[in-house]
């Protein structure tokens, strides 16, 4: 899935010393490391004082490395996925929350053209409605990755993203937590993701994807207009194998030749932006229906 945000460079070296490098059990290259990326982020203009709250006790996590090199190879099937993600108990949580939360809901619908229940199905899937944020400390997550991890560019980009957003004063660093990869949030953003398209939903100037429900349907609503959703048509629908896409459409087969036939639109290549899985785009899709009911 996917969104992001005076100083002053101090002259001294001792400056560029936190209070975590003194750590007795730290690792002596990692925290190394870490005075690399301190001088990089100062660089960019994030505070110093943001990098001594961010960086205080942060170690290598070994839990998110073994999670990152041995993460499972197994395939499910479409059936299989279907029941897992678009199950009995989701839908009905679905229908509640999109009646809970109905007047919010429909402001934010309004405002970006993205249907109240396909923002609840989405919230469903990555969070499962804000019950299942993960519980790794983000910048944590992010250092080890970044340190030891299969893609250190790519994790030591979202790192400064990550310090980017505490220091725009969005979260704070024990209330950033995310999965072992750094998704955080309700709608699970990648900080570069928050910076990008996360959005301030209820006017308090921050934007809040782990706590204020305003900031976490508007930022999904957001997120599917910029990938080019279009208030005028559905994501799509089952039809008959013998169907043909239609115009501007295409047919997916998620069980292959014989099996069940989707004919989707470009609203599913926006959810796919989110995501780049027929499966995920399907599943929500098909979740929002049942959710709207």
């Amino acid at each position: 899935m996917m969104h992001r945000r005076t100083f002053t460079r101090l002259a001294t070296t001792a400056t560029l010393v936190p209070v975590y490098a003194h750590t007795a059990s730290a690792d002596a290259g990692f925290q190394a490391w870490l005075q690399g990326v301190r001088r990089e982020a100062l660089g960019q203009g994030i505070d110093a004082g943001t990098l001594d709250r961010a960086f205080r006790g942060v170690e290598p996590i070994p839990r998110v490395l073994e999670l990152d090199q041995s993460q499972p190879e197994f395939k499910l099937s479409w059936q299989e996925y279907l029941e897992r993600v678009v199950s009995e108990e989701r839908v009905a949580r679905g229908r509640e929350n999109l009646r809970a939360n109905a007047a919010l809901l429909s402001r934010i619908s309004d405002s970006y053209g993205v249907p109240s229940n396909v923002i609840v199905a989405l919230w469903g899937i990555e969070s499962n409605y804000g019950t299942r944020m993960g519980t790794f400390l983000v910048v944590g997550a992010l250092a080890t990755l970044a340190y030891n991890g299969r893609r250190p560019k790519y994790f030591r980009a979202e790192l400064m993203a990550a310090l980017k957003i505490l220091a725009q004063g969005h979260i704070t660093p024990e209330r950033m937590l995310g999965s072992w990869a750094g998704a955080m949030g309700q709608c699970q953003f990648m900080p570069t993701s928050f910076l990008a398209l996360a959005v301030d939903g209820d006017g308090d100037g921050k934007r809040d994807i782990w706590g204020t429900k305003a900031d976490v349907f508007a930022s999904a609503a957001n997120y599917l207009r910029k990938s080019g959703w279009q208030a005028s048509q559905r994501w799509g629908e089952e039809v008959t194998s013998q169907s043909s896409a239609g115009a501007g459409g295409r047919l997916v087969t998620p069980e292959g030749a014989g099996g069940r036939t989707y004919r989707v639109t470009s609203n599913f290549n926006a959810i796919r932006r989110w995501n780049p899985s027929d499966f995920f785009a399907l599943a929500v899709g098909i979740l929002s229906d049942r959710v709207a009911g």
